[in-house]
C-alpha cells in the first residue's frame, strides 16, 4: 500500500481515511487517479460518492452519480439490510476487498467484473448465520463467509486446524489466486509444463486429495517445499497459497518503502548468510529474486517487534528454496500479465 496525504493540509491520512483527522476535511479515494482527494461537505459533495458509503463505510467514488464503486460492484449478493450482524461483517469484508483491488490494479492484473461478461469476477459476502456458507472460489465466484470477519469466531477455527495465520484479507488473496491461475497460465499455454514442474499436476483427482490431507495431514517435511500445511493439499492449492503469499510479500514491501522503512540489521556482527539488510524501496520494481532479499531480513525485524509486544509472529511462515522457486514463478506470470494489452490476454475458461 502506498502512503497518502490530506490534499489541504498535507498531513498523513491513511487509505481507508474518510476525514483528515488534523483540518477535518472530507476525504475520498479515487480508483481512476489512485489518489485521495477532499470533497465538500453536503449532498452536492456526496454525488460521487459510492452509494455503498454508509453501508459498506466505502470511501471510493463511483465513475457517476447515485453508482456503485468500482470495487462494491463486484459484489454480487450481501447480506439484506434486517441483518445488522450480518452487515456489520459485509462492511469488514468489503474493506479488505478495497485493498485488494488496490493491489491487483497497481499491479496491472485484469479485473473483469461478472457484469461485463460470463465468467467475470464476483464476490458472494454471505452470513453463516442462518445457513452454512463455504468460503471458496468456483468460475469466477468467490464466496466469503462473513463470520471469518469476527476475530471471536475466526481464531478458533484457525487454533483448531493448526494454521499459523488466518485473516479476511488472506482468504480474498487465496481465493483470487484461483481466479488468476488459468488466467495467467491457461491450459495449453507454454507456461503450463513449468508450472506442473513446480506445483504438480493440477488434473489430479481434487476430492480425493481433500480426503487424503484431512485424514493424514502434511508430510513431516513440507515446509522445505511449500509455503503453508494447507498449500500440500492439491497443485491448486499450492498455487492459490503461493499466490497469496506473492501478493502478501509486495504489499507489505511497497507499504515499507512508503513509508522509508529499512532495516539495517542488528547492532552487532553475525555469522547469517542471508542478507541482514533490507531496503524496500530499492527493491521495488526490480526482480522477484531482490524482493524476495529484501523480505527476509525485513519479516525478521517484523518478527522480532511483533513478539516485543507479546503479539504472534507478523508474517509466521518460513520460505524454503523450493518455495521461494515457486513464489518466482508467480511473480514471472504476473508481471508478463501486465505487459500484455488487454486484448491479448487469455479468457479464463
Amino acid at each position: 500500500m502506498l502512503a497518502f496525504a490530506c490534499p489541504v493540509c498535507a498531513h498523513l491520512v491513511t487509505f481507508e481515511s474518510v476525514r483528515c483527522l488534523h483540518c477535518s476535511s472530507r476525504l475520498a479515494y479515487d480508483p481512476r487517479a489512485r489518489t485521495i482527494g477532499a470533497i465538500s461537505d453536503g449532498e452536492a459533495g456526496d454525488g460521487l460518492l459510492c452509494v455503498n458509503a454508509r453501508l459498506a463505510s466505502c470511501n471510493w467514488l463511483a465513475p457517476e452519480a447515485g453508482a456503485l464503486c468500482a470495487s462494491c460492484s463486484l459484489t454480487r449478493t450481501r447480506p439484506n439490510d434486517r441483518d445488522a450482524d450480518g452487515l456489520g461483517g459485509f462492511a469488514r469484508a468489503e474493506a479488505a476487498k478495497r485493498r485488494l483491488l488496490f493491489e491487483l490494479t497497481d499491479l496491472g492484473l485484469p479485473v473483469e467484473s461478472w457484469r461485463e461478461r460470463d465468467g467475470g469476477l464476483a464476490f458472494d459476502l454471505l452470513s453463516s448465520a442462518s445457513e452454512p456458507v463455504s468460503t471458496g472460489h468456483a468460475d469466477g465466484l468467490i464466496t466469503l463467509d462473513l463470520a471469518e470477519t469476527d476475530p471471536a469466531r475466526r481464531e478458533p477455527l484457525r487454533v483448531a486446524l493448526g494454521e499459523s495465520y488466518r485473516t479476511v484479507l488472506g482468504h480474498l488473496r487465496h481465493e483470487i489466486g484461483h481466479y488468476y491461475q488459468p488466467v495467467l497460465v491457461p491450459p495449453d499455454s507454454e507456461a503450463e509444463p513449468a508450472m506442473r514442474e513446480l506445483f504438480g499436476d493440477e488434473r489430479a483427482d481434487y476430492k480425493a486429495a481433500l480426503r487424503a490431507h484431512y485424514s493424514s495431514g502434511p508430510t513431516a517435511d513440507w515446509q522445505q517445499r511449500y509455503v503453508s500445511a494447507y498449500a500440500t493439499m492439491h497443485p491448486w492449492e499450492d498455487w492459490a497459497e503461493t499466490f497469496a503469499h506473492y501478493l502478501h510479500i509486495r504489499d507489505t514491501l511497497q507499504t515499507a518503502a512508503a513509508y522509508g522503512v529499512v532495516v539495517e540489521g542488528p547492532a552487532f556482527a553475525t555469522a547469517d548468510e542471508a542478507p541482514l539488510e533490507s531496503d524496500p524501496a530499492a527493491a521495488e520494481g526490480d526482480s522477484i529474486a531482490r524482493m524476495l532479499a529484501a523480505w527476509i531480513p525485513l519479516t525478521f525485524a517484523l518478527n522480532a517487534i511483533s513478539r516485543s509486544m507479546g503479539a504472534q509472529d507478523t508474517y509466521p511462515f518460513v520460505l524454503a528454496p523450493a518455495a521461494m522457486r515457486k513464489l518466482e514463478f508467480v511473480g514471472r506470470t504476473i508481471e508478463r500479465a501486465s505487459l500484455e494489452p488487454v486484448g491479448q490476454r487469455p479468457q479464463r475458461r
